[in-house]
């Protein structure tokens, strides 16, 4: 086997508008949209040879490690599930079968469960790393549809589509998502100016609880099922948000965008319940007295990360009075690249 050592990170993103339209069954039935943009956040995965004919899994960030027998059935027992899933299905799909003794090791710029998009992420950098290892013609739809499938089928792991195809993807992307599995990334050609304002005039602040969002989302979806009124004009304001949101992008209208961004988060808490928590509600209610124009959670809800919009003359007093609970807030930067890998010289 090779003695080169892969390395792939791909970046976490903020979900601007529409986040719950890329869920089954609405996307399926009505078509979802999402706005988001990747930050410098990012997960990583170092793939290298494994010195003892093991499989090895070590999550940096978790202070997790094990090591398995080379084949498949041991796999399955791992307890670092995505880096198993995405060993499984790359073996199964594309070494023909027969498993590889590697050394895999990760780790994340962001708690699981920040509404960042991580864990997404992190299957994403994986999927990068093994097409770099294993020379595989694949492209950002085929990583981000590969990576939807391992965390969404093969795991079973519950949440939409837009985290796989912005992290693939990188850069500001408005996000269709259709019927058949259909997904169209279209990037936005964004007026630096613009980009330049909204950045200096956002702030993300970390709540200290890393959410579990799958309850959050399995009623999201149960809801979609048997929608009631307001739970279907919800999703259709989330949709309607996205759209509306991407030409005031475009346009570099960053107090039109803070309109949209209160109304959405709005919307947001009524398609389940648990999305807002009181701890929430105490940050939002300090961040708009210190300034913010708007703000919402950025994922699912329940915890993770709220991202606020300020004039940017009032930005370093907003995160100074955020931090002075036990929230730790700070500025962030967009990025315009998707996953990257590359390979260095074994040692």
């Amino acid at each position: 086997m090779t003695t080169r050592i892969v390395r792939s990170r791909a970046p976490l993103r903020l979900g601007l508008a529409g986040g719950g339209t890329d869920l089954s069954p609405y996307c399926d039935e009505y078509g979802g949209a999402v706005l988001n943009a990747t930050i410098d956040r990012y997960a990583y995965a170092f793939i290298e040879p494994s010195d003892n004919g093991l499989v090895q899994f070590i999550a940096r960030d978790l202070g997790v490690e094990e090591q398995l027998p080379c084949e498949l059935a041991a796999i399955a027992d791992a307890r670092l599930l995505i880096h198993a899933g995405v060993y499984a299905r790359m073996v199964r799909d594309h070494a023909g079968g027969q498993p590889m003794p590697l050394k895999i090791t990760t780790y994340v710029d962001a708690p699981a469960g920040s509404g960042l998009g991580s864990s997404s992420a992190l299957v994403v950098a994986l999927v990068e790393a093994f097409r770099t290892l294993l020379e595989l013609p694949l492209g950002r739809y085929d990583v981000a549809h590969l990576a939807f499938e391992i965390e969404r089928i093969d795991l079973g792991l519950a949440g939409g589509k837009q985290d796989q195809y912005a992290s693939a993807f990188g850069g500001a992307n408005f996000i269709e998502f259709l019927a058949h599995d259909r997904v169209i990334v279209n990037p936005l050609r964004v007026s630096r100016a613009f980009i330049n304002e909204l950045e200096t005039s956002l702030v993300t602040c970390f709540t200290g609880v890393s959410r579990r969002s799958d309850k959050i989302i399995a009623e999201q979806q149960r809801l979609m099922v048997s929608p009631t009124a307001e739970s279907l004009s919800s999703m259709h304001q989330l949709k309607s948000d996205a759209i509306e949101m991407k030409q005031a992008l475009l346009r570099g209208e960053i107090r039109h965008m803070a309109k949209i961004l209160e109304r959405s988060w709005v919307a947001k808490q009524r398609t389940a319940r648990g999305i807002s928590t009181g701890p929430i509600e105490q940050m939002h209610a300090t961040a708009m007295a210190h300034g913010a124009l708007a703000g919402k959670v950025s994922g699912a809800g329940g915890g993770g990360f709220l991202m606020f919009i300020v004039p940017p003359e009032h930005r370093t007093a907003l995160i100074a009075a955020l931090n002075q609970g036990d929230a730790s807030a700070n500025a962030v930067h967009f990025t315009t690249e998707g996953a990257e890998s590359w390979t260095v010289a074994g040692a």
